[in-house]
């Protein structure tokens, strides 16, 4: 019997489960985030083989680390050259797999699995993550609110750690039920119609194509989805404002701060930060005013933009890419996960914020003292492979969503598209994007005109690379519509890629 991992569970637990929110995200007790950062570095050096041996192949003494600046100059680790180097147990404390309970696995974008050991524990800082969302959006606290895991389910990362998560807040007092159809479209929504009315709310947990998805199947079933008051937990892709009003409205919500929620996660350690009612605030102000959006991200498109806990996670830059150290069943320490992104701290946004003439802590509710945390943020872009060139121009998967989502067109399309560079026998070069169509949609040339101009149009508006490089003649994309789950295209069960080579 390993007593060791009962008393690491209870204690773990106890602490949770009796600590408010309130004293989580600020403690009085703890050291600088930095401090806590090399004081990580240390314990891994120590307790972690595979770390001792990588700092040892890297020339790395770790009693030489003993300041903020000296763990500045670590050497990065990422999966290359510190995960797939080293057995599985070696990357665990003590050399030990069995200090773990649990074992996810994700694909990632080469499909190799990858084993991701954890313990309970370990779920408890990202309960958290959880515990923001539910008390600080959703007041679900005081609410019964019946939480629908739309994630798939299995080894696969998000749907089990995710009700792991969900049930720990329920053990800690939130009136939280877990029902976990996974992405069973048709399972969720039977189970929606049975247990939603001995509910205050609802709150659908998923992927943000698949949860449209699921509320656009249920309004052409006759599901009145307003009457189960919809929250919605989103993961796994930037999505656009004008996304959040579509689904949002469909699914009878109205408030675009606190009904939906996205969360930052990876599989290498869980959920890094999440959207809040300041943060979505902010956001939807930027997406109203792109020159402010490219000023502070630096980039034509609209990111992620999250807050975060810097005890539980250091986030830290390296040319326009996300690293970060944090516990976890494999501990990482200046751990590169390939994220474009970058960071802004609290004092500075509002400043930035103000320079535009816009104060967040104003535009929300007054009084709301859930909505207002003053936490440092992180904006995330994701990966630079889902982007192409296009004559010199980088177009991304959320300039050419906006497109679609425009009045006219939203209605007969899912919100999936495929887009390439071509060429055409002549080898001039064509934007090409293909559609997914809604359910009993079909194609036609009008609908194949209108999808075109809208893209264009949104194109121009939000990419002055594109409006600058493109010239005028290639800008209108060539739209091909083929039918929802069209095999070649769209197959399911599959998580979907908006660009292919």
């Amino acid at each position: 019997m390993a007593h060791e991992k009962r008393d690491r569970l209870l204690s773990g637990l106890q602490a949770f489960i009796d600590t408010p929110l309130e004293r989580l995200l600020a403690p009085d007790d703890r050291p600088a985030p930095a401090e806590q950062a090399l004081a990580l570095f240390h314990d891994v050096a120590r307790t972690v083989p595979a770390y001792r041996a990588f700092l040892e192949e890297q020339g790395v003494a770790p009693a030489s680390i003993r300041s903020a600046e000296d763990f500045a100059t670590v050497p990065l680790s990422n999966k290359q050259n510190y995960l797939a180097k080293h057995p599985l147990a070696a990357l665990c404390r003590n050399g030990r797999l069995d200090t773990c309970d649990m074992i996810a696995v994700s694909s990632g974008s080469t499909g190799t699995p990858t084993f991701w050991p954890r313990f309970v524990t370990d779920e408890l800082a990202v309960a958290v993550r959880f515990e923001q969302v539910f008390h600080d959006s959703f007041h679900a606290d005081s609410r019964p609110t019946l939480t629908v895991v739309c994630f798939a389910l299995g080894t696969w990362v998000g749907g089990m750690y995710t009700a792991a998560c969900c049930r720990h807040l329920a053990a800690k007092g939130y009136p939280l039920t877990v029902v976990t159809p996974g992405n069973n479209k048709d399972e969720i929504l039977r189970v929606i119609e049975a247990l939603g009315p001995n509910f205050d709310q609802v709150a659908l947990l998923g992927y943000p194509p698949f949860l449209k998805d699921v509320i656009d199947t249920g309004r052409a079933r006759g599901i009145a989805w307003p009457k189960y008051h919809i929250k919605l937990v989103l993961a796994g892709e930037v999505f656009s404002e004008e996304w959040r009003a579509l689904v949002l409205e469909r699914a009878g919500a109205s408030d675009h701060c606190r009904d939906a929620a996205s969360l930052y996660g990876t599989a290498d350690a869980g959920v890094l930060g999440n959207e809040t009612p300041l943060s979505v605030c902010i956001r939807r102000f930027l997406a109203g005013t792109p020159e402010a959006a490219r000023q502070l991200f630096g980039e034509p498109r609209l990111p992620t933009l999250v807050q975060y806990d810097p005890w539980q996670r250091y986030f830290e830059i390296s040319e326009g890419t996300l690293l970060f150290s944090g516990d976890n069943g494999i501990p990482l320490v200046r751990y590169h996960i390939s994220d474009e992104g970058g960071l802004v701290d609290y004092p500075a946004m509002l400043r930035f914020l103000k320079e535009w003439e816009f104060d967040p802590l104003a535009a929300l509710e007054p009084g709301d003292g859930r909505a207002i945390r003053p936490l440092p943020f992180a904006f995330v872009f994701g990966r630079s492979h889902f982007v192409i060139s296009y004559f010199g121009a980088n177009i991304y998967p959320e300039n050419v969503s906006v497109g679609l989502e425009q009045l006219g067109i939203r209605e007969w399309v899912t919100g999936k598209f495929v887009m390439q560079p071509r060429e055409d026998e002549d080898r001039n070069r064509f934007l090409a994007i293909v559609i997914e169509l809604a359910p009993g949609e079909t194609a036609s040339d009008e609908r194949r005109e209108a999808a075109a101009q809208a893209i264009v149009r949104e194109l121009r508006r939000l990419n002055s690379e594109f409006a600058n490089y493109v010239p005028s003649a290639s800008q209108l994309p060539h739209v091909e519509l083929k039918a929802q789950g069209d095999p070649a295209w769209f197959p399911a069960g599959v998580k979907h890629r908006y660009t292919r080579p």
